[in-house]
């Protein structure tokens, strides 16, 4: 069975973006190594899944990095993958797509998400999509965290894990591998005990 895996860049005091989605702060601490890191990981999928916001954004700027030639050769391959990876956007509002090997996922978001993950093939991985990431982890169906934290402050923000998830018990995780990073990041992976 496919496994669902977030993968979410976060400040260090918790937040995804800002308060209006920025995300200048994640470019600041950015390397080659977090990015052939980036790189292997997606490469253990075939399936990204996206809210619509993060899709719009995604959608606007892959396609445009496989045929610009300033873009950094090191990070073609992972061009390549966002680009002919199978995408689903979960999104009651769009309507059409552009960017190739989309569709879009209207309703019954937890029947589709069983299905898809039933489906023979690699993982399945979210980036960003911060009020899809707290409907599935409402249903949970999130099988692995991936957080990627950056050594910044916001102050104020979008919180990956205060997006109105009410727990009736405490959820442990088991940290089960951690990269470290010349740049200050570090990624902890987490799963269900």
């Amino acid at each position: 069975m496919k496994k669902l895996i977030v993968s979410m860049n976060v400040t260090l005091d918790g937040f995804m973006s800002g308060e209006n989605c920025e995300l200048d702060w994640h470019f600041q601490s950015w390397t080659t190594e977090m990015a052939e890191c980036l790189c292997e990981e997606l490469s253990k999928a075939d399936t990204i899944l996206l809210g619509r916001i993060t899709y719009d954004a995604m959608a606007k700027y892959w396609p445009l990095r496989a045929t610009d030639l300033s873009y950094c050769r090191d990070d073609v391959a992972y061009s390549d993958m966002m680009n002919s990876y199978r995408k689903i956007v979960i999104s009651k509002t769009l309507g059409e797509t552009k960017w190739n090997n989309t569709q879009v996922v209207k309703k019954n978001l937890e029947r589709e998400i069983m299905e898809l993950k039933k489906q023979p093939g690699k993982n399945v991985i979210i980036y960003g999509s911060c009020k899809l990431v707290a409907a599935l982890m409402r249903m949970k169906l999130i099988d692995e965290y991936q957080v990627w934290i950056h050594p910044v402050l916001l102050g104020t923000g979008k919180s990956l894990f205060n997006q109105g998830i009410l727990y009736q018990k405490s959820i442990q995780m088991r940290l089960y591998k951690t990269r470290i990073f010349s740049s200050g990041v570090a990624v902890l992976y987490y799963q269900y005990q």
